[in-house]
C-alpha cells in the first residue's frame, strides 16, 4: 500500500492516550456511582434519605465542575495540564475513598470525614479531567488539516 494512503487512514498520535485517559475517567465516575450509595448506607450507616441527597449533589457537581475546569484551562493552565491535574486528583480521591473504607470498622467518624474529603477531591478531578474530549477534538481537527 502506498505510504500516502496509509498516513491518511491512521489515527492521530495522541488518540490512544486520550482514549485510555477517558476510559479510566469514565470507569472512575460510573464505578463511584455504582458503589457510593451502598458504601454510605451499609458501611458508614447513613440514612437513605441523606444518602440520596449526597448522591444527587455528587452527580450535580460532577456535571457542573467541568465548566469551572474549562474556564481555568482556557484562561490559566491549558487543557493538557488540566487533564493531568484532573487525573491526579481523581486518583487521590479514590485513594482517600479506599482509606475511608479501610477505617470505618475502627473509627466511623474519621471514615465519614475521609469520605467527604474524597468526594470533594473526586469532584474537582472530574472538573479538570473532562477537558479530554476537547483535546481529542483538537487532535482530530489538526489531523484533518494535515491531510488537506
Amino acid at each position: 500500500m502506498d505510504t500516502a494512503v496509509q498516513s491518511k487512514t491512521k489515527h492521530p498520535k495522541g488518540l490512544w492516550v486520550l482514549f485510555g485517559t477517558e476510559m479510566w475517567e469514565r470507569f472512575n465516575f460510573y464505578g463511584m456511582r455504582a458503589l457510593l450509595t451502598l458504601f454510605m448506607v451499609n458501611s458508614l450507616l447513613m440514612k437513605e434519605g441523606d444518602v440520596t441527597i449526597i448522591y444527587g449533589g455528587f452527580l450535580a457537581l460532577c456535571y457542573l465542575t467541568p465548566m469551572l475546569g474549562g474556564f481555568i484551562a482556557d484562561r490559566f493552565l491549558g487543557n493538557r495540564y488540566c487533564i493531568i491535574v484532573g487525573g491526579a486528583l481523581m486518583a487521590l480521591g479514590q485513594f482517600l475513598m479506599f482509606m475511608s473504607a479501610s477505617t470505618f470498622g475502627s473509627n466511623l467518624g474519621s471514615a465519614q470525614t475521609l469520605m467527604w474529603i474524597a468526594l470533594g477531591v473526586i469532584i474537582l478531578g472530574m472538573g479538570f479531567s473532562n477537558q479530554i474530549f476537547l483535546r481529542w477534538w483538537e487532535a482530530f481537527i489538526q489531523s484533518r488539516k494535515n491531510l488537506n
